[in-house]
């Protein structure tokens, strides 16, 4: 009966050993598939890839040498392991969890954020100055070349929405219907990462449409030009695109701003 007993722990510590390296293995594999499919800049700002990069490779090293250590172990009595630990959860629940996450991550794609979450969080320039610093502020840059970010930035520095009246203005981002906007309007958006996903926030500028925001459905993207004009917006003078044409184009690869 020991010996049952005996041989049933053994196969129950290789068991869980194998399961350290799969959950290590897997993270490992998750964090540089991400960066291989370019996936990684919906979830990470690029200054923060080496991060990530050197994370996943030292993930699959360590699960490599994990899984030579146990191998070597197979044959002995003893588990390669034989010191103490204190857990929270019961032996190998951990390393489950950890192995069931990062299945998931290899079959489900991250999402871009959308319209709904951009109403949610706020879109910043309706309500107020941005969070984005003029850090690569270029007032050399000509009003038809700037970005929906440049424009942000430059309203910024200068907040007086007569100052950029009759500039041309040509810019890319996605469709946004507040309900506080009447039919005429809609918001051209896009959605700023200072680190992660997880901080990213929204700014956009309102379009004076040359017809119904219904022909131009929330979340798709659009290419918006036309001249910049002062309106009352919402209850305040706001800078606005009054459009003379507006494309739709496919979403961006990178559909954020840094």
């Amino acid at each position: 009966m020991a010996s049952i007993k005996n041989t049933q722990s053994k196969i129950k510590h290789k068991l869980l050993s194998w399961l350290d390296v799969a959950a290590i293995t897997a993270w490992g594999v998750v964090m540089l598939k991400y960066w291989l499919t370019g996936k990684l800049n919906l979830l990470i700002h690029p200054d923060y890839f080496w991060l990530v990069i050197s994370g996943g490779t030292g993930l699959l090293i360590i699960g490599f040498l994990k899984g030579v250590q146990v191998w070597k172990h197979r044959r002995r009595d003893q588990p390669p392991d034989n010191q103490q630990h204190i857990n929270i959860f019961p032996p190998g629940w951990s390393s489950a969890l950890l192995l069931t996450t990062a299945i998931l991550g290899l079959m489900i794609t991250p999402r871009v954020f959308a319209s709904q979450t951009a109403l949610e969080r706020g879109v910043t320039d309706l309500l107020g100055a941005t969070r984005s610093q003029p850090q690569s502020f270029r007032a050399t840059v000509r009003p038809e070349e700037r970005s929906l970010i440049d424009w942000i930035r430059t309203l910024n520095v200068y907040p007086e929405p007569d100052d950029h009246a009759g500039k041309k203005v040509k810019v890319q981002g996605f469709v946004i219907h507040p309900p506080e906007l009447d039919q005429e309007h809609l918001v051209l958006a896009r959605f700023v990462i200072t680190c992660c996903a997880a901080d990213a926030y929204p700014v956009g500028l309102p379009v004076q449409l040359p017809d119904s925001r219904d022909k131009y459905p929330p979340d798709s993207w659009l290419e918006v030009e036309g001249q910049m004009i002062t309106e009352n917006v919402a209850n305040k003078r706001q800078l606005t695109i009054k459009a003379t044409s507006l494309q739709e184009i496919p979403q961006p690869k990178n559909p954020y701003s840094y």
